[in-house]
């Protein structure tokens, strides 16, 4: 018994012997054949490199030989399964079938959009046109033909013709000392959109300078009125408030001296200001007026409190409210400015109760 178990370590130690040494002659050659490999591959990877760029037009033309060679072996193949193969190009019928265009449904107009137009296009007016369907047909506003044709009311006439612009806004030909910012300023425009719009042309890319005599589209812009005076339009800047509650409690509107008081003559103060600050609502409301006004006020913006006060905000240079949107007390909806009948910068303001002008003193805290 004793004889065979020092048989069986015996043989399982000749055993691990030979593993062992069979690993060791693995590894080494694996290891030589490694070396071999490597400085085969520095002598190849030497070669090359000394003559960089000599071979590239050799191995570029075998490489789309061999692409080619591949293509054409393969692609009977791929043929076979491709879907219509069975279909011969040469024996379909060289003429197509055409479907009718025309219609018989009067409701229906042909509408010109203005996208990719770059130009000012000649339309002549058809029977039935009127300044507002061309408008429509066109993309752009009733204002934008107006301004473009000089028309002073919206008589037309069968035949005539009128200048239609690519996008609503305005054209203007630059004189001496115009620049982007200035004609921007003039219509009252950003100078971005005068950039961005694809089909102007600058003398100069990086400084936008512009050429004498050029014609420029002026995005959005706004034709001044007759003597130059400029009507800036009520922009929303200052968010919508949402549901809102006036408190009764007036805030000042602005900072600035009182150069005139209420009286049976002015039915509010003026507050001067020359930095000309942001105007903010005096309480809580909705917006019902944002825009010119003709009588005098320039453009102002009114805001009805719902609880029978309302205020008015006068000759302000900017609107940055528009009808219909709620401010919180304080929001800012516009700034101060000289627009309308004023002989300088400052705001003019009124507190009316059930529409009749009171003196603002006795409500502001």
């Amino acid at each position: 018994m004793d004889e065979t178990f020092d048989a069986l370590i015996e043989f399982w130690e000749d055993v691990k012997t030979f593993f062992f040494e069979l690993i060791r002659f693995i590894v080494k050659n694996l290891h030589l054949s490694f070396l071999g490999f490597e400085e085969k591959k520095g002598v190849f990877v030497t070669a090359l490199y000394r003559k960089r760029g000599k071979l590239s037009r050799t191995l570029t033309h075998s490489g789309m030989a061999v692409i080619t060679a591949m293509g054409i072996v393969i692609a009977p193949i791929i043929a076979q399964d491709f879907p219509g193969s069975s279909v011969d190009p040469w024996k379909i019928s060289a003429a197509p079938a055409v479907l009718s265009a025309s219609t018989d449904d009067p409701n229906l107009g042909t509408s010109i959009s203005g996208h990719g137009r770059g130009v000012i296009t000649d339309y002549q007016v058809q029977s039935g046109d009127t300044v507002t369907s061309i408008a429509n047909k066109f993309g752009v506003s009733a204002d934008t033909i107006r301004w473009q044709n000089n028309l002073t009311s919206d008589t037309i006439k069968i035949g005539e013709t009128l200048q239609i612009l690519p996008v609503t806004g305005i054209a203007h030909k630059v004189e001496k000392g115009d620049t982007v910012y200035s004609i921007a300023k003039q219509y009252d425009a950003d100078p971005q959109s005068i950039v961005d719009f694809p089909f102007n042309s600058f003398v100069n890319d990086e400084t936008f300078e512009l050429a004498i005599g050029q014609t420029v589209i002026v995005p959005d812009g706004v034709k001044p009125k007759s003597g130059g005076t400029l009507i800036p339009r009520a922009r929303q800047i200052t968010p919508n408030a949402g549901s809102v509650t006036a408190s009764g409690m007036f805030v000042w509107p602005n900072q600035g001296v009182i150069t005139q008081y209420f009286s049976w003559y002015h039915s509010g103060v003026d507050i001067a200001n020359p930095s000309e600050p942001p105007i903010y609502a005096a309480d809580a409301g909705s917006v019902i007026h944002a825009g010119w006004d003709n009588t005098g006020y320039g453009n102002m913006v009114m805001i009805d409190h719902g609880n029978g006060f309302t205020t008015l905000y006068g000759h302000l240079s900017q609107i940055w409210v528009t009808v219909g949107q709620t401010v919180n007390k304080g929001d800012a909806i516009g700034r101060e400015g000289s627009t309308g009948h004023s002989t300088g910068p400052h705001l003019h303001f009124e507190i009316r109760i059930h529409g009749v002008p009171v003196n603002p003193l006795q409500y502001l805290k």
